[in-house]
């Protein structure tokens, strides 16, 4: 980018007699600014009127992907406050604005879901299947286009600016084989080809550049051991036996399931272990527990997610101070220990409660 040009993203014009960084040519000055912490944006836009129309453009978050700048953020609600933003490079906490829903939305049950720069919520409101979305760039919830085929209880994976979310059940409670596409640069659902089989409380990610779905029950009584894996280059779903066998039954939490530096991790919450996929043996291996109980409430009001090179274990605990969520990190580039896991305390967040009724981890 040249200094005489001017910097545009298509709505943003940064004009050239007004340096952003005094002594430094616009292009200079900007990869600076990519290089703040996300946190301190607010503050950023507050300077001037310039810095303002600059934040507010989102022109730093397509210099940071750029640059290969990422920042990870956990999104939790654990209470009925609302929704909570953790920076994991800061240890700081936010609150979010509220949802300005109905109260069907606010008290019904909601999945989540972070895709690019923002933060998708899905829920019921009085009359029908609704999904609200946080910008980061606007600092604001707004309601999102519905998809082509409304659902709850589906699976779903994020990767960049895409989503994928498949199965679920639809309003009349029918259990769904659909999926569709999302994509957060348009704000657009995409129906995707159906997969083999449909199911409900499953659980989705993407590994390899793939997206898959294992998990789920196609059935009041009938659990699935089978995941699905979805080519994007062909359009076509390729069933794989035997990928999940942990069985879900229908009081049990979908798959808690995460993928780190291309490998796949879940738990067994029955028995409280951490395992590791082997993509050669489609099999298995017991690596080691967890730092909380997951078997005590059938594995619901916990995450399990990605966290940049670390997994990440968002649970409660009841101590001598009260109620706490407690945020616990593992990196399994360590490797495992004496057959142990080495988790860390992240972060704790107390008089909250116990249980996390949703979390997702945003990296931009």
């Amino acid at each position: 980018m040249n200094s005489r040009e001017g910097v545009s993203d298509g709505r943003t014009r940064i004009e050239p007699n007004d340096s952003l960084l005094p002594g430094l040519i616009d292009d200079v000055a900007l990869n600076c600014l990519a290089w703040v912490s996300r946190s301190d944006y607010a503050s950023l836009s507050c300077i001037n009127k310039r810095y303002n129309k600059l934040i507010k453009s989102g022109y730093l978050y397509g210099l940071r992907k750029h640059l290969g700048l990422v920042e990870h953020w956990v999104y939790l609600v654990c209470d009925p406050r609302g929704w909570e933003a953790f920076d994991t490079v800061k240890k700081k906490w936010m609150a979010l604005p509220k949802i300005p829903c109905d109260e069907c939305f606010n008290h019904a049950d909601k999945e989540s879901l972070a895709v690019g720069s923002e933060l998708l919520v899905f829920g019921r409101e009085l009359m029908d299947f609704a999904i609200w979305k946080y910008s980061l760039i606007f600092h604001g919830w707004v309601k999102c286009q519905g998809m082509n085929r409304p659902r709850c209880l589906f699976g779903s994976g994020s990767l960049g600016s895409i989503a994928i979310v498949a199965g679920g059940s639809d309003k009349s409670g029918h259990v769904l084989k659909s999926a569709e596409l999302y994509d957060s640069s348009s704000g657009r659902w995409e129906q995707l080809p159906n997969m083999h089989t449909p199911r409900r409380l499953c659980s989705g990610f993407f590994l390899d550049g793939k997206f898959y779905v294992i998990g789920g029950m196609s059935g009041p009584a009938v659990s699935l051991t089978c995941g699905e894996e979805y080519n994007l280059e062909t359009r076509s779903w390729r069933k794989i036996e035997d990928m999940y066998p942990f069985v879900n039954g229908a009081a049990q939490a979908p798959p808690l399931v995460a993928v780190v530096d291309n490998q796949l991790f879940a738990v067994e919450h029955l028995t409280n272990m951490v395992k590791k996929y082997n993509k050669v043996k489609n099999a298995w291996d017991e690596l080691g527990r967890l730092p909380v109980r997951a078997d005590s409430s059938n594995g619901w009001g916990l995450a399990f997610k990605a966290c940049g090179k670390h997994l990440l274990v968002v649970g409660g605990q009841r101590g001598p101070e009260g109620e706490a969520v407690v945020l616990n990190s593992w990196c399994p580039a360590s490797g495992v220990k004496n057959g142990t896991l080495d988790w860390q305390v992240l972060a704790v967040k107390e008089h909250v409660g116990v249980f996390v009724y949703n979390c997702a981890v945003m990296g931009c």
